[in-house]
């Protein structure tokens, strides 16, 4: 088994992280893994613990050229090119179940710092959720080159229709600043909005983690 690092082709044949082909139920043999390796949590002094038994060649690919101010910035800080996606994503996902929470909590306690804790969570999922689109959406063009993917399709169709309903969920409230209290016939679909949040972000940090963490199939 081979995999690529640095131009370097290395048999980690004997190594048991590498059994089947697969290393940590997320690295494939035969393929060049020196972006992957940056953030692996050992040192890259293991990989000199295998044999090196080529040189990597690559070949032109006919993918679109960045511009030249764009790959200075990567080249000079490579997070960017992976990175801001995930960092952001975690925002909303986390603000959104806060929601949910905190409302089911009021709802069942009546204490009103549950309520105000939910309507604040609200809006900071409201405030991160546009910045984690634009951020997935530059991630999707860099590193797919934009390329139709089932899970990337799910995530980028969901994410609108969140922040569709947070919006819709954040004017209700505004407009309507009792709306858990008033007990009429809005409530429950409020309610219902706030519910749904869960359950979308869910969804979608689910197919994200399928992209880094693909599930292995027998």
């Amino acid at each position: 088994m081979y995999i690529a690092h640095g131009g370097k082709v290395i048999d980690v044949t004997a190594s048991k992280m590498w059994k089947g082909g697969l290393h940590m139920k997320r690295h494939h043999a035969g393929k060049d893994l020196t972006t992957d390796i940056q953030a692996a949590p050992h040192s890259l002094e293991v990989l000199g613990r295998y044999p090196q038994v080529g040189i990597l060649k690559t070949e032109a690919v006919s993918e679109r050229e960045l511009p030249d101010s764009l790959s200075w910035l990567l080249s000079r800080f490579p997070m960017l090119r992976r990175h801001p996606h995930p960092m952001v994503i975690h925002f909303p996902i986390v603000f959104m179940i806060a929601t949910t929470g905190f409302t089911v909590l009021y709802l069942l306690t009546g204490y009103k710092g549950f309520d105000t804790t939910a309507y604040h969570c609200l809006g900071g999922g409201l405030l991160f959720t546009p910045i984690a689109i634009l951020t997935g959406f530059y991630t999707w063009w860099l590193n797919y080159m934009a390329k139709p993917n089932r899970p990337v399709n799910i995530k980028k169709h969901l994410s609108f229709v969140l922040f569709a309903v947070q919006i819709a969920s954040f004017a209700w409230r505004i407009a309507v600043p009792d709306i858990l209290t008033c007990h009429g016939y809005i409530t429950i679909p409020y309610v219902m909005l706030i519910l749904s949040l869960a359950g979308i972000v869910t969804v979608i940090g689910w197919f994200g983690a399928m992209l880094t963490f693909p599930i292995e199939k027998d």
